[in-house]
Protein backbone atom coordinates (compact mmCIF):
# COMPACT_ATOMS: atom_id res chain seq x y z
CA UNK A 1 0.00 0.00 0.00
CA UNK A 2 2.75 2.34 0.69
CA UNK A 3 4.81 1.59 -2.61
CA UNK A 4 1.20 2.40 -4.79
CA UNK A 5 1.14 5.79 -2.70
CA UNK A 6 5.30 6.41 -3.38
CA UNK A 7 4.57 5.81 -7.30
CA UNK A 8 1.13 7.61 -7.49
CA UNK A 9 3.15 11.04 -6.07
CA UNK A 10 5.88 10.22 -8.53
CA UNK A 11 3.39 10.47 -11.00
CA UNK A 12 0.91 13.14 -10.34
CA UNK A 13 4.58 15.10 -10.05
CA UNK A 14 6.13 14.27 -13.23
CA UNK A 15 2.41 15.27 -14.64
CA UNK A 16 2.58 18.67 -13.21
CA UNK A 17 6.43 19.08 -13.99
CA UNK A 18 5.48 18.04 -17.82
CA UNK A 19 2.69 20.86 -17.68
CA UNK A 20 4.66 23.41 -16.33
CA UNK A 21 7.43 22.43 -19.12
CA UNK A 22 5.25 22.97 -21.63
CA UNK A 23 3.39 26.23 -20.57
CA UNK A 24 6.57 27.38 -19.92
CA UNK A 25 8.13 26.36 -23.50
CA UNK A 26 11.41 27.37 -23.66
CA UNK A 27 11.58 28.71 -19.63
CA UNK A 28 13.55 26.84 -17.53
CA UNK A 29 12.51 23.58 -15.40
CA UNK A 30 11.58 24.96 -12.03
CA UNK A 31 14.69 25.03 -9.52
CA UNK A 32 11.93 23.76 -6.97
CA UNK A 33 11.61 20.34 -8.68
CA UNK A 34 15.23 19.02 -7.31
CA UNK A 35 14.09 20.03 -3.88
CA UNK A 36 10.89 17.61 -4.12
CA UNK A 37 12.65 14.93 -5.64
CA UNK A 38 15.02 14.56 -2.93
CA UNK A 39 12.38 15.01 -0.58
CA UNK A 40 10.68 12.26 -2.92
CA UNK A 41 13.25 9.65 -2.28
CA UNK A 42 13.48 10.86 1.90
CA UNK A 43 9.96 9.55 1.45
CA UNK A 44 10.37 6.46 -0.28
CA UNK A 45 13.40 5.99 2.11
CA UNK A 46 11.10 5.97 5.43
CA UNK A 47 8.27 4.03 3.65
CA UNK A 48 10.49 1.08 3.07
CA UNK A 49 11.84 1.44 6.61
CA UNK A 50 7.70 1.58 7.66
CA UNK A 51 7.28 -1.70 5.47
CA UNK A 52 10.09 -3.61 7.12
CA UNK A 53 9.01 -2.78 10.59
CA UNK A 54 5.57 -4.19 9.37
CA UNK A 55 7.19 -7.64 8.32
CA UNK A 56 8.85 -7.64 11.17
CA UNK A 57 5.62 -7.58 13.40
CA UNK A 58 4.00 -9.81 11.64
CA UNK A 59 6.66 -12.60 11.74
CA UNK A 60 6.39 -11.65 15.84
CA UNK A 61 2.81 -11.74 15.33
CA UNK A 62 2.95 -15.26 13.81
CA UNK A 63 5.67 -16.49 15.62
CA UNK A 64 3.64 -15.73 19.21
CA UNK A 65 -0.02 -17.27 17.14
CA UNK A 66 2.22 -20.32 17.04
CA UNK A 67 3.43 -20.51 20.71
CA UNK A 68 -0.39 -20.04 21.93
CA UNK A 69 -2.08 -22.85 19.90
CA UNK A 70 0.93 -25.17 21.68
CA UNK A 71 -1.29 -27.04 24.48
CA UNK A 72 0.59 -29.76 26.58
CA UNK A 73 -2.06 -31.31 29.58
CA UNK A 74 -2.41 -34.92 30.58
CA UNK A 75 -3.44 -37.21 33.68
CA UNK A 76 -3.02 -40.51 33.77
CA UNK A 77 -4.35 -43.14 36.86
CA UNK A 78 -2.07 -45.97 37.65
CA UNK A 79 -4.70 -48.43 36.75
CA UNK A 80 -5.32 -52.23 37.71
CA UNK A 81 -7.16 -52.95 41.08
CA UNK A 82 -4.63 -53.83 44.02
CA UNK A 83 -1.03 -52.97 45.31
CA UNK A 84 1.40 -52.34 43.15
CA UNK A 85 4.81 -53.10 44.81
CA UNK A 86 6.38 -53.93 46.63
CA UNK A 87 9.29 -54.71 44.91
CA UNK A 88 13.41 -55.42 45.20
CA UNK A 89 14.55 -52.37 43.66
CA UNK A 90 13.20 -48.71 42.20
CA UNK A 91 10.87 -48.96 39.76
CA UNK A 92 9.10 -46.69 36.78
CA UNK A 93 5.80 -46.57 37.82
CA UNK A 94 3.92 -46.61 34.64
CA UNK A 95 0.17 -45.10 34.66
CA UNK A 96 -1.67 -47.57 32.59
CA UNK A 97 -4.90 -45.94 32.41
CA UNK A 98 -5.01 -42.46 30.36
CA UNK A 99 -7.33 -40.10 30.99
CA UNK A 100 -6.14 -36.95 29.22
CA UNK A 101 -3.58 -36.86 27.28
CA UNK A 102 -3.46 -33.67 24.87
CA UNK A 103 -0.16 -32.88 22.90
CA UNK A 104 0.86 -36.62 23.18
CA UNK A 105 3.76 -36.40 25.73
CA UNK A 106 2.86 -38.47 27.84
CA UNK A 107 3.82 -41.91 27.20
CA UNK A 108 1.53 -44.75 27.73
CA UNK A 109 4.12 -47.58 27.63
CA UNK A 110 6.92 -45.64 29.56
CA UNK A 111 5.05 -43.48 32.24
CA UNK A 112 7.23 -40.96 31.18
CA UNK A 113 6.25 -37.23 29.97
CA UNK A 114 8.47 -35.56 27.84
CA UNK A 115 8.45 -32.15 26.70
CA UNK A 116 7.83 -31.28 23.49
CA UNK A 117 8.61 -27.55 24.01
CA UNK A 118 10.73 -25.32 26.43
CA UNK A 119 8.72 -23.96 28.86
CA UNK A 120 7.16 -23.81 32.78
CA UNK A 121 5.16 -27.01 33.42
CA UNK A 122 2.75 -27.88 36.42
CA UNK A 123 2.86 -31.43 37.80
CA UNK A 124 1.02 -33.40 40.51
CA UNK A 125 1.09 -36.80 41.63
CA UNK A 126 -1.46 -38.34 43.96
CA UNK A 127 -1.46 -41.94 45.67
CA UNK A 128 -3.77 -44.09 48.00
CA UNK A 129 -2.48 -47.27 49.87
CA UNK A 130 -2.10 -49.69 52.49
CA UNK A 131 -0.62 -49.35 55.79
CA UNK A 132 0.85 -52.69 55.87
CA UNK A 133 3.81 -51.51 53.97
CA UNK A 134 5.84 -47.84 53.57
CA UNK A 135 3.55 -45.51 50.95
CA UNK A 136 5.68 -43.75 48.63
CA UNK A 137 6.27 -41.84 44.97
CA UNK A 138 9.23 -39.85 44.00
CA UNK A 139 9.38 -37.23 40.96
CA UNK A 140 12.16 -37.13 38.87
CA UNK A 141 12.93 -34.51 35.92
CA UNK A 142 15.68 -36.14 33.85
CA UNK A 143 17.91 -37.72 37.00
CA UNK A 144 17.06 -35.67 39.38
CA UNK A 145 14.60 -36.32 42.31
CA UNK A 146 11.72 -32.84 42.50
CA UNK A 147 9.60 -33.89 45.38
CA UNK A 148 8.34 -36.68 46.70
CA UNK A 149 5.07 -37.81 48.65
CA UNK A 150 5.01 -40.50 51.70
CA UNK A 151 4.13 -42.11 54.56
CA UNK A 152 5.39 -44.88 56.99
CA UNK A 153 4.26 -48.29 57.84
CA UNK A 154 1.72 -48.60 60.22
CA UNK A 155 -0.32 -51.58 61.68
CA UNK A 156 -3.04 -49.04 63.19
CA UNK A 157 -3.58 -47.25 60.07
CA UNK A 158 -4.72 -48.90 57.33
CA UNK A 159 -5.47 -46.67 54.48
CA UNK A 160 -3.10 -43.78 53.37
CA UNK A 161 -2.98 -40.83 50.93
CA UNK A 162 -0.14 -38.59 49.99
CA UNK A 163 0.65 -36.16 47.02
CA UNK A 164 2.86 -33.78 45.93
CA UNK A 165 2.56 -31.28 43.27
CA UNK A 166 5.94 -28.62 41.38
CA UNK A 167 6.45 -26.33 39.08
CA UNK A 168 9.28 -27.24 36.58
CA UNK A 169 11.12 -25.37 34.01
CA UNK A 170 11.97 -28.11 30.84
CA UNK A 171 13.94 -27.69 28.09
CA UNK A 172 12.71 -29.36 24.78
CA UNK A 173 13.49 -33.50 25.44
CA UNK A 174 13.46 -33.61 29.09
CA UNK A 175 11.60 -35.93 30.81
CA UNK A 176 9.55 -36.11 33.90
CA UNK A 177 8.63 -39.44 35.30
CA UNK A 178 7.88 -41.15 38.74
CA UNK A 179 9.72 -44.08 40.66
CA UNK A 180 8.19 -46.21 43.55
CA UNK A 181 11.21 -46.98 45.55
CA UNK A 182 12.13 -50.42 46.59
CA UNK A 183 10.39 -52.18 49.35
CA UNK A 184 6.87 -49.47 49.12
CA UNK A 185 3.77 -49.68 47.45
CA UNK A 186 0.74 -48.32 46.34
CA UNK A 187 -2.35 -48.91 45.00
CA UNK A 188 -3.43 -49.53 41.57
CA UNK A 189 -6.50 -48.30 40.44
CA UNK A 190 -8.52 -45.81 37.69
CA UNK A 191 -9.12 -43.06 40.24
CA UNK A 192 -6.64 -42.70 42.91
CA UNK A 193 -2.91 -43.24 42.23
CA UNK A 194 -2.65 -40.55 39.47
CA UNK A 195 -0.42 -38.31 37.47
CA UNK A 196 -1.10 -35.28 36.10
CA UNK A 197 0.76 -32.01 33.93
CA UNK A 198 0.50 -29.29 32.24
CA UNK A 199 2.27 -26.49 30.04
CA UNK A 200 1.43 -23.08 31.60
CA UNK A 201 3.77 -21.07 29.47
CA UNK A 202 6.43 -21.57 26.99
CA UNK A 203 9.79 -19.69 27.46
Amino acid sequence: MFLFICLFILLCCDLNLGQFETDSQSEPVCPDSCVLQKELDAVKEKLGAMENMLRDSQSQITELKNQASVKVIFSAAAGGNGTIGPFNTDTTLIYKTVITNIGNAYSQATGVFTASVAGVYYFSIFYHAGGEHEGKLLLYKNNDLMVMTHDHKSDSDTADNGGNTVFLQLQQGDQVYVRLPANTHVWGHDHLTTFSGFLVTQM
